[in-house]
Protein backbone atom coordinates (compact mmCIF):
# COMPACT_ATOMS: atom_id res chain seq x y z
CA UNK A 1 0.00 0.00 0.00
CA UNK A 2 1.66 3.32 -1.50
CA UNK A 3 2.09 5.21 1.61
CA UNK A 4 0.75 9.16 1.63
CA UNK A 5 1.57 11.95 3.76
CA UNK A 6 -1.59 13.49 6.00
CA UNK A 7 -1.30 16.59 4.22
CA UNK A 8 -1.34 15.22 0.54
CA UNK A 9 -4.72 13.05 2.44
CA UNK A 10 -6.24 16.69 3.58
CA UNK A 11 -5.73 17.73 0.00
CA UNK A 12 -7.15 15.19 -1.60
CA UNK A 13 -10.30 15.17 0.17
CA UNK A 14 -10.29 19.10 -0.34
CA UNK A 15 -10.07 18.39 -4.08
CA UNK A 16 -12.46 16.01 -3.89
CA UNK A 17 -14.99 17.48 -2.16
CA UNK A 18 -14.79 20.77 -4.56
CA UNK A 19 -15.30 18.38 -7.70
CA UNK A 20 -18.67 16.92 -5.69
CA UNK A 21 -19.96 20.25 -5.49
CA UNK A 22 -19.12 21.23 -9.08
CA UNK A 23 -20.70 18.37 -10.46
CA UNK A 24 -23.58 19.15 -8.03
CA UNK A 25 -23.90 22.13 -9.96
CA UNK A 26 -23.91 20.67 -13.08
CA UNK A 27 -26.58 18.05 -12.28
CA UNK A 28 -24.26 15.27 -12.80
CA UNK A 29 -25.25 11.74 -11.92
CA UNK A 30 -23.04 9.98 -9.14
CA UNK A 31 -20.95 7.94 -11.29
CA UNK A 32 -20.37 10.93 -13.12
CA UNK A 33 -19.07 12.36 -10.60
CA UNK A 34 -17.33 9.28 -9.51
CA UNK A 35 -15.38 9.38 -13.15
CA UNK A 36 -14.50 12.84 -12.73
CA UNK A 37 -13.15 12.55 -8.94
CA UNK A 38 -10.79 9.85 -10.54
CA UNK A 39 -9.68 11.09 -14.01
CA UNK A 40 -8.32 14.17 -11.40
CA UNK A 41 -6.91 12.44 -8.72
CA UNK A 42 -5.86 8.92 -10.39
CA UNK A 43 -4.69 7.76 -7.39
CA UNK A 44 -8.13 7.49 -5.27
CA UNK A 45 -9.46 4.04 -5.28
CA UNK A 46 -13.17 3.53 -6.94
CA UNK A 47 -14.22 2.36 -3.65
CA UNK A 48 -13.09 5.98 -2.24
CA UNK A 49 -14.20 8.00 -4.81
CA UNK A 50 -17.73 6.11 -4.41
CA UNK A 51 -17.44 7.47 -0.79
CA UNK A 52 -15.90 10.81 -1.65
CA UNK A 53 -18.73 11.48 -3.98
CA UNK A 54 -21.80 10.92 -1.73
CA UNK A 55 -19.51 13.24 0.46
CA UNK A 56 -19.38 11.00 3.52
CA UNK A 57 -16.61 10.23 6.29
CA UNK A 58 -15.78 7.08 6.73
CA UNK A 59 -17.55 7.02 10.25
CA UNK A 60 -20.56 8.07 7.64
CA UNK A 61 -20.21 4.77 5.81
CA UNK A 62 -19.33 2.41 8.88
CA UNK A 63 -22.81 4.18 10.47
CA UNK A 64 -24.72 3.42 7.39
CA UNK A 65 -23.67 -0.12 7.19
CA UNK A 66 -24.75 -0.58 11.05
CA UNK A 67 -27.82 0.58 9.96
CA UNK A 68 -28.67 -1.61 7.34
CA UNK A 69 -27.61 -4.63 9.63
CA UNK A 70 -30.16 -3.13 12.44
CA UNK A 71 -32.33 -2.85 10.14
CA UNK A 72 -32.41 -6.22 8.48
CA UNK A 73 -32.81 -7.56 12.67
CA UNK A 74 -29.44 -7.93 12.78
CA UNK A 75 -26.82 -7.02 15.69
CA UNK A 76 -23.95 -4.85 13.54
CA UNK A 77 -20.68 -6.80 13.11
CA UNK A 78 -17.21 -4.87 14.32
CA UNK A 79 -16.51 -2.97 10.95
CA UNK A 80 -14.10 -0.37 11.62
CA UNK A 81 -12.73 3.02 9.91
CA UNK A 82 -9.31 1.35 9.66
CA UNK A 83 -11.00 -1.93 8.06
CA UNK A 84 -12.26 0.62 5.51
CA UNK A 85 -9.49 2.65 5.12
CA UNK A 86 -7.34 -0.43 4.38
CA UNK A 87 -10.02 -2.06 1.75
CA UNK A 88 -9.89 1.73 -0.08
CA UNK A 89 -6.27 1.77 0.28
CA UNK A 90 -4.37 -1.48 -0.19
CA UNK A 91 -4.75 -3.21 -3.33
CA UNK A 92 -4.20 -6.62 -1.42
CA UNK A 93 -7.26 -5.94 1.23
CA UNK A 94 -10.91 -7.27 0.27
CA UNK A 95 -13.91 -7.40 1.99
CA UNK A 96 -15.49 -10.64 2.23
CA UNK A 97 -18.50 -11.35 0.34
CA UNK A 98 -21.03 -9.89 3.19
CA UNK A 99 -19.32 -6.67 3.58
CA UNK A 100 -19.31 -6.29 -0.09
CA UNK A 101 -23.07 -6.62 -0.57
CA UNK A 102 -23.26 -4.23 2.50
CA UNK A 103 -21.35 -1.52 0.59
CA UNK A 104 -23.07 -1.77 -2.63
CA UNK A 105 -26.39 -1.24 -0.58
CA UNK A 106 -25.56 1.32 1.08
CA UNK A 107 -24.11 3.19 -2.45
CA UNK A 108 -26.69 1.74 -4.30
CA UNK A 109 -23.80 0.38 -7.30
CA UNK A 110 -22.35 -2.37 -8.54
CA UNK A 111 -19.30 -4.50 -7.18
CA UNK A 112 -17.72 -3.82 -10.31
CA UNK A 113 -18.51 0.55 -10.14
CA UNK A 114 -17.16 0.21 -6.53
CA UNK A 115 -13.61 -2.33 -7.53
CA UNK A 116 -15.20 -5.35 -5.63
CA UNK A 117 -16.39 -7.34 -8.69
CA UNK A 118 -13.50 -10.19 -7.43
CA UNK A 119 -14.90 -9.88 -4.19
CA UNK A 120 -18.62 -11.98 -4.63
CA UNK A 121 -19.65 -14.28 -6.98
CA UNK A 122 -22.39 -13.84 -9.82
CA UNK A 123 -25.46 -12.68 -9.62
CA UNK A 124 -24.45 -9.74 -7.14
CA UNK A 125 -21.71 -8.50 -9.46
CA UNK A 126 -24.28 -8.14 -12.12
CA UNK A 127 -27.28 -5.83 -10.55
CA UNK A 128 -27.55 -2.97 -7.90
CA UNK A 129 -28.28 -4.23 -4.74
CA UNK A 130 -30.68 -1.94 -3.76
CA UNK A 131 -32.81 -3.41 -0.57
CA UNK A 132 -32.80 -1.76 2.00
CA UNK A 133 -30.51 1.17 1.06
CA UNK A 134 -30.90 4.90 2.50
CA UNK A 135 -32.92 7.71 0.67
CA UNK A 136 -29.93 9.96 -0.85
CA UNK A 137 -32.69 12.56 -1.95
CA UNK A 138 -30.56 15.31 -1.02
CA UNK A 139 -28.00 14.53 -3.43
CA UNK A 140 -28.65 17.17 -6.38
CA UNK A 141 -32.16 18.10 -7.17
CA UNK A 142 -34.00 14.77 -6.97
CA UNK A 143 -33.28 11.08 -6.36
CA UNK A 144 -30.25 9.59 -8.05
CA UNK A 145 -30.43 7.95 -10.97
CA UNK A 146 -32.22 4.86 -11.14
CA UNK A 147 -33.01 4.68 -7.55
CA UNK A 148 -36.90 4.26 -6.12
CA UNK A 149 -36.79 6.62 -2.69
CA UNK A 150 -38.42 4.77 0.36
CA UNK A 151 -40.41 6.44 1.88
CA UNK A 152 -43.11 6.67 4.84
CA UNK A 153 -45.26 9.56 3.32
CA UNK A 154 -48.00 7.84 2.53
CA UNK A 155 -48.45 6.18 5.57
CA UNK A 156 -49.83 9.13 6.96
CA UNK A 157 -52.98 9.72 5.74
CA UNK A 158 -53.38 5.97 5.73
CA UNK A 159 -53.10 5.91 9.61
CA UNK A 160 -55.60 9.02 9.74
CA UNK A 161 -57.83 7.22 7.76
CA UNK A 162 -57.97 3.55 9.85
CA UNK A 163 -58.49 6.01 12.85
CA UNK A 164 -61.46 7.71 11.34
CA UNK A 165 -63.04 4.43 10.17
CA UNK A 166 -62.55 3.37 13.71
CA UNK A 167 -64.35 6.45 15.19
CA UNK A 168 -67.30 6.06 13.00
CA UNK A 169 -67.91 2.44 14.18
CA UNK A 170 -67.10 4.03 17.73
CA UNK A 171 -69.11 7.55 17.45
CA UNK A 172 -69.11 8.04 20.95
CA UNK A 173 -65.54 6.72 22.07
CA UNK A 174 -64.54 3.25 23.38
CA UNK A 175 -61.57 1.36 24.30
CA UNK A 176 -60.58 0.28 20.93
CA UNK A 177 -60.30 4.02 19.82
CA UNK A 178 -58.49 5.13 22.73
CA UNK A 179 -55.91 2.19 21.82
CA UNK A 180 -55.72 3.67 18.31
CA UNK A 181 -55.21 6.94 19.53
CA UNK A 182 -52.71 6.13 21.69
CA UNK A 183 -50.89 3.96 18.22
CA UNK A 184 -51.35 7.29 16.17
CA UNK A 185 -49.45 9.39 18.39
CA UNK A 186 -46.80 6.74 19.11
CA UNK A 187 -46.32 6.54 14.90
CA UNK A 188 -45.72 10.02 14.78
CA UNK A 189 -43.45 10.38 17.76
CA UNK A 190 -41.45 7.37 16.08
CA UNK A 191 -41.43 8.59 12.31
CA UNK A 192 -40.92 12.47 13.62
CA UNK A 193 -37.75 12.98 11.49
CA UNK A 194 -39.06 11.47 8.64
CA UNK A 195 -41.36 13.27 7.35
CA UNK A 196 -41.00 17.19 6.72
CA UNK A 197 -42.54 19.46 9.58
CA UNK A 198 -45.33 20.71 7.67
CA UNK A 199 -46.46 17.64 6.10
CA UNK A 200 -46.64 16.22 9.58
CA UNK A 201 -48.39 19.44 11.09
CA UNK A 202 -51.38 19.07 9.15
CA UNK A 203 -51.22 15.68 9.62
CA UNK A 204 -51.56 15.65 13.36
CA UNK A 205 -53.85 18.71 13.49
CA UNK A 206 -56.73 16.97 11.25
CA UNK A 207 -56.06 13.55 13.71
CA UNK A 208 -56.39 15.56 16.72
CA UNK A 209 -59.56 17.40 15.21
CA UNK A 210 -61.14 14.00 14.63
CA UNK A 211 -60.49 12.93 18.44
CA UNK A 212 -61.45 16.47 20.01
CA UNK A 213 -65.54 15.97 20.38
CA UNK A 214 -64.66 12.62 22.00
CA UNK A 215 -62.74 14.36 24.97
CA UNK A 216 -66.08 15.48 26.50
CA UNK A 217 -67.66 12.29 27.79
CA UNK A 218 -66.72 12.83 31.20
CA UNK A 219 -64.34 10.74 33.87
CA UNK A 220 -64.99 7.25 32.09
CA UNK A 221 -61.66 5.60 31.01
CA UNK A 222 -62.09 5.72 27.23
CA UNK A 223 -62.36 9.33 27.36
CA UNK A 224 -59.42 10.26 29.80
CA UNK A 225 -57.44 8.07 27.46
CA UNK A 226 -58.27 10.11 24.62
CA UNK A 227 -57.93 13.50 26.56
CA UNK A 228 -54.08 11.88 27.04
CA UNK A 229 -54.12 11.41 23.79
CA UNK A 230 -55.12 15.06 22.56
CA UNK A 231 -52.58 15.93 24.89
CA UNK A 232 -49.74 14.09 23.39
CA UNK A 233 -50.88 15.45 19.89
CA UNK A 234 -50.80 18.62 21.17
CA UNK A 235 -47.13 18.40 22.41
CA UNK A 236 -46.17 17.29 18.90
CA UNK A 237 -48.12 20.65 17.10
CA UNK A 238 -45.74 22.38 19.44
CA UNK A 239 -42.49 21.03 18.55
CA UNK A 240 -43.64 21.10 14.78
CA UNK A 241 -44.58 24.53 15.32
CA UNK A 242 -41.31 25.50 16.69
CA UNK A 243 -39.40 23.95 13.97
CA UNK A 244 -41.62 26.05 11.39
CA UNK A 245 -40.54 28.65 13.19
CA UNK A 246 -44.22 29.40 14.87
CA UNK A 247 -42.89 30.32 18.81
CA UNK A 248 -46.02 31.85 19.65
CA UNK A 249 -48.28 28.95 18.32
CA UNK A 250 -45.77 26.42 19.52
CA UNK A 251 -46.47 27.88 23.34
CA UNK A 252 -49.90 27.62 22.97
CA UNK A 253 -49.93 24.16 21.55
CA UNK A 254 -47.68 23.25 24.55
CA UNK A 255 -49.45 25.07 27.37
CA UNK A 256 -52.84 22.97 26.19
CA UNK A 257 -50.35 19.65 26.42
CA UNK A 258 -49.20 20.61 29.72
CA UNK A 259 -52.98 21.75 30.93
CA UNK A 260 -54.43 18.07 29.58
CA UNK A 261 -51.17 16.51 31.13
CA UNK A 262 -52.66 17.77 34.57
CA UNK A 263 -55.92 17.06 34.26
CA UNK A 264 -55.29 13.18 33.27
CA UNK A 265 -52.46 12.83 35.71
CA UNK A 266 -49.90 12.48 33.30
CA UNK A 267 -46.90 13.70 34.55
CA UNK A 268 -44.86 13.09 31.77
CA UNK A 269 -46.70 14.78 29.39
CA UNK A 270 -46.73 17.70 32.15
CA UNK A 271 -42.66 17.69 32.52
CA UNK A 272 -41.81 17.37 28.41
CA UNK A 273 -44.12 19.74 28.04
CA UNK A 274 -42.43 22.12 29.92
CA UNK A 275 -39.54 21.28 28.96
CA UNK A 276 -40.32 22.22 25.37
CA UNK A 277 -41.41 25.78 26.65
CA UNK A 278 -37.96 26.21 28.42
CA UNK A 279 -36.13 25.23 24.97
CA UNK A 280 -38.78 28.04 23.21
CA UNK A 281 -38.07 30.76 26.11
CA UNK A 282 -34.15 30.32 25.23
CA UNK A 283 -34.25 29.99 21.56
CA UNK A 284 -36.20 33.69 21.87
CA UNK A 285 -33.18 35.03 24.16
CA UNK A 286 -35.96 34.87 27.85
CA UNK A 287 -33.29 32.87 29.50
CA UNK A 288 -34.99 33.83 33.07
CA UNK A 289 -38.19 32.07 32.04
CA UNK A 290 -36.57 29.56 30.53
CA UNK A 291 -34.97 28.38 33.42
CA UNK A 292 -38.19 28.77 35.32
CA UNK A 293 -39.72 26.43 33.00
CA UNK A 294 -37.55 23.86 33.00
CA UNK A 295 -37.58 24.01 37.29
CA UNK A 296 -41.57 23.46 36.70
CA UNK A 297 -41.00 20.89 34.23
CA UNK A 298 -38.62 18.56 36.78
CA UNK A 299 -40.78 19.30 39.63
CA UNK A 300 -43.08 17.12 37.67
CA UNK A 301 -40.80 14.88 35.59
CA UNK A 302 -40.91 11.14 37.16
CA UNK A 303 -37.32 9.95 38.62
CA UNK A 304 -35.34 8.43 35.98
CA UNK A 305 -35.14 9.13 31.97
CA UNK A 306 -37.51 12.16 31.97
CA UNK A 307 -35.93 13.80 34.85
CA UNK A 308 -32.55 12.99 32.78
CA UNK A 309 -34.17 14.57 30.08
CA UNK A 310 -35.26 17.58 31.90
CA UNK A 311 -32.10 18.58 33.18
CA UNK A 312 -30.01 18.45 30.24
CA UNK A 313 -32.63 19.23 27.65
CA UNK A 314 -33.83 22.07 29.66
CA UNK A 315 -32.20 23.18 32.83
CA UNK A 316 -28.61 22.43 31.30
CA UNK A 317 -28.39 24.85 28.47
CA UNK A 318 -30.84 27.41 30.01
CA UNK A 319 -28.26 27.63 32.66
CA UNK A 320 -25.37 27.87 30.42
CA UNK A 321 -27.06 30.46 28.18
CA UNK A 322 -26.72 32.80 31.70
CA UNK A 323 -23.11 31.91 31.79
CA UNK A 324 -23.99 29.89 35.33
CA UNK A 325 -21.35 27.24 34.84
CA UNK A 326 -21.10 25.88 38.51
CA UNK A 327 -25.08 25.34 38.31
CA UNK A 328 -24.94 24.05 34.57
CA UNK A 329 -22.45 21.53 35.93
CA UNK A 330 -24.78 20.73 38.93
CA UNK A 331 -27.39 20.22 36.18
CA UNK A 332 -25.64 17.75 34.39
CA UNK A 333 -23.98 15.52 37.44
CA UNK A 334 -27.64 15.33 38.17
CA UNK A 335 -29.04 14.39 34.44
CA UNK A 336 -26.23 11.79 34.64
CA UNK A 337 -27.12 10.16 37.83
CA UNK A 338 -30.68 9.96 36.87
CA UNK A 339 -29.78 8.80 33.62
CA UNK A 340 -27.54 5.73 35.72
CA UNK A 341 -30.51 4.72 37.82
CA UNK A 342 -32.93 4.15 34.24
CA UNK A 343 -32.25 0.33 33.49
CA UNK A 344 -33.41 1.15 29.75
CA UNK A 345 -31.22 4.15 29.50
CA UNK A 346 -32.81 5.55 26.48
CA UNK A 347 -36.90 5.75 24.52
CA UNK A 348 -36.62 6.18 20.69
CA UNK A 349 -38.91 8.75 19.82
CA UNK A 350 -39.59 12.80 19.59
CA UNK A 351 -40.91 12.61 23.51
CA UNK A 352 -37.46 10.17 23.90
CA UNK A 353 -33.94 10.76 25.35
CA UNK A 354 -30.83 8.84 24.22
CA UNK A 355 -26.86 9.31 24.75
CA UNK A 356 -26.69 11.35 21.54
CA UNK A 357 -29.25 13.63 22.74
CA UNK A 358 -27.61 14.25 25.47
CA UNK A 359 -23.85 14.87 24.35
CA UNK A 360 -25.29 17.59 21.93
CA UNK A 361 -26.85 19.51 25.09
CA UNK A 362 -23.65 19.04 26.79
CA UNK A 363 -22.05 20.09 23.25
CA UNK A 364 -24.02 23.46 23.33
CA UNK A 365 -23.73 24.16 27.22
CA UNK A 366 -19.95 23.74 26.91
CA UNK A 367 -20.03 26.54 23.98
CA UNK A 368 -22.01 28.66 25.68
CA UNK A 369 -19.61 28.93 28.51
CA UNK A 370 -16.62 29.10 26.68
CA UNK A 371 -15.12 25.71 26.73
CA UNK A 372 -14.47 24.70 23.35
CA UNK A 373 -12.59 22.07 23.46
CA UNK A 374 -15.09 20.31 25.73
CA UNK A 375 -17.74 21.33 23.34
CA UNK A 376 -16.01 20.25 20.58
CA UNK A 377 -15.75 16.48 21.80
CA UNK A 378 -19.21 16.09 23.19
CA UNK A 379 -20.36 17.59 19.33
CA UNK A 380 -18.22 14.88 17.69
CA UNK A 381 -19.50 12.27 19.84
CA UNK A 382 -23.40 13.17 19.08
CA UNK A 383 -22.61 13.30 15.60
CA UNK A 384 -20.83 10.20 15.14
CA UNK A 385 -23.57 8.59 16.81
CA UNK A 386 -26.72 9.77 14.16
CA UNK A 387 -27.02 8.52 10.78
CA UNK A 388 -26.04 10.90 8.48
CA UNK A 389 -28.50 13.61 7.09
CA UNK A 390 -31.15 13.41 10.14
CA UNK A 391 -31.85 16.44 12.15
CA UNK A 392 -29.87 15.32 15.02
CA UNK A 393 -26.48 14.89 12.59
CA UNK A 394 -27.33 17.96 11.51
CA UNK A 395 -27.22 19.78 14.79
CA UNK A 396 -24.78 17.93 16.18
CA UNK A 397 -22.85 18.93 12.89
CA UNK A 398 -23.05 22.57 13.08
CA UNK A 399 -22.57 22.67 16.58
CA UNK A 400 -18.99 20.81 15.96
CA UNK A 401 -18.64 23.46 12.93
CA UNK A 402 -18.93 26.60 15.63
CA UNK A 403 -16.15 25.00 17.50
CA UNK A 404 -13.79 25.11 14.55
CA UNK A 405 -15.29 28.54 12.81
CA UNK A 406 -12.14 30.40 14.51
CA UNK A 407 -9.56 27.96 13.97
CA UNK A 408 -11.00 25.76 10.96
CA UNK A 409 -13.14 28.11 9.06
CA UNK A 410 -12.82 26.37 5.84
CA UNK A 411 -13.61 23.14 7.59
CA UNK A 412 -16.61 24.78 9.29
CA UNK A 413 -17.90 26.26 6.54
CA UNK A 414 -17.79 22.83 4.64
CA UNK A 415 -19.57 21.03 7.35
CA UNK A 416 -22.27 23.12 6.49
CA UNK A 417 -22.34 22.55 3.15
CA UNK A 418 -22.38 19.17 3.03
CA UNK A 419 -25.98 19.64 5.37
CA UNK A 420 -27.05 22.12 2.44
CA UNK A 421 -25.94 19.17 0.08
CA UNK A 422 -27.59 16.29 2.11
CA UNK A 423 -31.03 17.87 3.48
CA UNK A 424 -33.54 19.58 0.82
CA UNK A 425 -34.85 23.03 2.20
CA UNK A 426 -38.43 21.67 2.66
CA UNK A 427 -36.52 19.16 5.73
CA UNK A 428 -34.44 22.03 7.02
CA UNK A 429 -35.79 22.57 10.61
CA UNK A 430 -35.74 26.36 11.97
CA UNK A 431 -33.58 25.13 14.91
CA UNK A 432 -30.84 24.45 11.94
CA UNK A 433 -31.48 26.88 9.63
CA UNK A 434 -30.77 29.09 12.69
CA UNK A 435 -27.36 27.20 13.51
CA UNK A 436 -26.48 27.68 9.92
CA UNK A 437 -26.99 31.34 10.04
CA UNK A 438 -25.11 31.72 13.49
CA UNK A 439 -22.04 29.70 12.35
CA UNK A 440 -21.77 31.74 8.87
CA UNK A 441 -22.00 34.86 11.33
CA UNK A 442 -19.01 33.56 13.15
CA UNK A 443 -16.77 32.46 10.14
CA UNK A 444 -14.22 35.67 9.75
CA UNK A 445 -14.95 36.76 6.84
CA UNK A 446 -16.09 36.10 3.66
CA UNK A 447 -12.30 35.57 1.59
CA UNK A 448 -12.17 32.06 2.46
CA UNK A 449 -13.70 29.97 -0.99
CA UNK A 450 -16.00 27.51 1.06
CA UNK A 451 -17.12 30.47 3.96
CA UNK A 452 -18.20 32.50 0.61
CA UNK A 453 -20.33 29.16 -0.98
CA UNK A 454 -22.10 28.45 2.00
CA UNK A 455 -23.03 32.51 2.56
CA UNK A 456 -23.95 32.34 -1.10
CA UNK A 457 -25.83 28.97 -0.53
CA UNK A 458 -27.71 30.83 2.47
CA UNK A 459 -29.07 34.05 0.68
CA UNK A 460 -30.15 31.37 -1.94
CA UNK A 461 -32.17 29.08 0.49
CA UNK A 462 -35.93 29.33 0.29
CA UNK A 463 -37.35 30.27 3.47
CA UNK A 464 -39.72 27.46 5.01
CA UNK A 465 -42.78 29.36 4.99
CA UNK A 466 -43.10 32.38 1.96
CA UNK A 467 -44.90 35.76 2.49
CA UNK A 468 -48.22 33.99 1.49
CA UNK A 469 -48.08 31.35 4.42
CA UNK A 470 -47.43 28.41 2.22
CA UNK A 471 -44.51 25.93 3.59
CA UNK A 472 -42.07 24.60 0.92
CA UNK A 473 -43.54 21.62 -0.63
CA UNK A 474 -42.76 17.97 0.17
Amino acid sequence: MATVTRSRRAAIQREAAQIRMRCQRRQHTLEQTVTAIRTVLPEVSALEAWRFALGWSRADTVAQIAGLYLADGLLPPGLSESMLCRWEHDPDEWPGPEYTVMLCRIYAARPEQLGLHRAVEPPWGYRTIRYGQPEHAAYGPGPREGMQPMTTAAGLPAVRESLHLALLAHPDGSPLAAEMAEAAVEHYALNYSKHPPQVLFNEVRDVRHLLTPLTTGGSSEPATELQRQVGWLSALLGNLAFHLDDTSGARTHLAAAAAYGERVGDQRLVAWAWGAQSMIARTIGRHEAAVEHAERGIAAAPAGLVRAQLHAWALLPALARQGRGDEADQALTVALSELESDREGSTPGRFGFDEPELALHQAEAHLALGRTEQARTRAQASADACPAGTPGWAAATLVLAQTEATTRPDDAAQRAIDILERIPPQRLRSTTRARLTHLDQLLPDQTIHSAADLNERLRALPAAIDAHGQALSN
